[in-house]
């Protein structure tokens, strides 16, 4: 029965993610490729983050939006995972997720944690799939896809 509650929001959410991989099959063009000695003058923030650059802590736009796509995709497929009963996998996506979001662009920093957050909260809460809560979180991780991944 808690399978078939969770399987129509779940499919669903895994055809949102899908749909988003979709649109970043190719990054947008780039400017000239930085380096470190490239980078804008301090800002208010101490020193710059890894994170401070157009790609995040990635190397490149396909990297990025490559990982962000994976990684988001992923998100919704935690509860698949501890509902399988496959502990060591679902503690490997759970450190991949938060790798992810600790690299991505400024940006997009706040909601991929969000998207992480929940994710991982469905995985104890099968509301969080039925009420609509990891749909909402994915919306802006879509957008920020389709946005800068074509």
């Amino acid at each position: 029965m808690t399978s078939k509650n969770i399987a129509r929001p779940l499919a669903a959410t895994v055809l949102l993610a899908a749909m988003a991989l979709t649109g970043c099959s190719a990054p947008q063009a780039a400017s000239a490729p930085s380096s470190a000695a490239d980078t804008a003058p301090a800002s208010a923030t101490p020193s710059p983050t890894a994170t401070s650059g157009p790609f995040g802590g990635f190397a490149s736009a396909a990297e990025a939006c490559s990982k962000i796509s994976e990684q988001a995709t992923g998100a919704t497929l935690l509860p698949l995972s501890a509902a399988q009963g496959k502990t060591a996998e679902l503690q490997q996506s759970k450190a991949e997720l938060a790798e992810t979001a600790a690299r991505v662009p400024d940006s997009l920093k706040a909601d991929f944690a969000n998207l992480k957050d929940v994710a991982i909260a469905g995985v104890t809460d099968q509301a969080v799939f039925s009420s609509g809560k990891l749909q909402a979180a994915m919306a802006p991780v879509t957008q920020w896809i389709a946005t800068n991944c074509k």
